[in-house]
């Protein structure tokens, strides 16, 4: 059975209640293609917001979520919260989770989990560093990612996997179509090595830089 096309989009740390509005109109009134799945990742506390005037086709999802279900953990929030608000998906894994605010494999994984135990769709991330890619170690790098990722996975049709280089999320730099897909072929074989081949064969890998 063929994969059905995921459009995600991140909308990080910005927007406001008006400016929210006026991309919500923008997409409420686009020709979306009913064989593409669109996901909108707005900021935690507009989740209810946009989903009350987004149109049902398009899903929403938070941008992170932590690992457990409830507890004192100041800032952050579960994924009952998340689907509480209307949401069906979460990103993990990030470059900004893992490089700005230090998250490590082992987390991420935990959330990877957590998420999914919980019926959450997970956009789960993974990439290399300029470094790491000038040193040649890209697929050594996506490999120890997704290996985490895989061990914390109980239901493949609800993960889809983004390669987002971070050399090219925010600095101006892109990652050509032949890298991207050098590194999404090289991932599906990973995948049938090391998962399985109906897992390699159906899962949705996605570009998750900047175009």
């Amino acid at each position: 059975m063929a994969r059905r096309f995921f459009v995600g989009g991140n909308w990080k740390m910005n927007g406001t209640k008006e400016s929210l509005e006026e991309l919500i109109t923008t997409l409420n009134t686009a020709d979306l293609d009913d064989q593409t799945e669109v996901v909108c990742a707005a900021p935690s506390i507009y989740l209810d917001f946009v989903r009350s005037l987004l149109d049902p086709r398009i899903m929403i999802a938070a941008q992170n979520c932590y690992k457990v279900a409830k507890g004192a953990f100041t800032g952050e929030i579960s994924p009952a919260m998340i689907q509480d608000c209307g949401a069906d998906w979460v990103i993990l894994g990030h470059s900004e989770r893992r490089h700005v605010f230090g998250e490590s494999d082992e987390l991420i994984g935990q959330k990877v989990a957590h998420a999914l135990e919980n019926d959450l769709g997970v956009i789960a991330c993974i990439g290399e560093k300029l470094e790491e890619r000038e040193a040649g170690t890209t697929e050594e790098v996506v490999y120890a990612q997704t290996q985490v990722i895989a061990e914390n996975v109980n239901d493949w049709e609800k993960v889809v996997l983004a390669y987002e280089p971070v050399w090219a999320i925010g600095t101006g730099k892109t990652a050509s179509p032949e890298q991207a897909q050098e590194v999404h072929e090289n991932l599906r074989a990973w995948l049938r090595a090391n998962v399985s081949d109906d897992v390699a064969d159906s899962l949705r890998i996605i570009y998750g830089g900047q175009p």
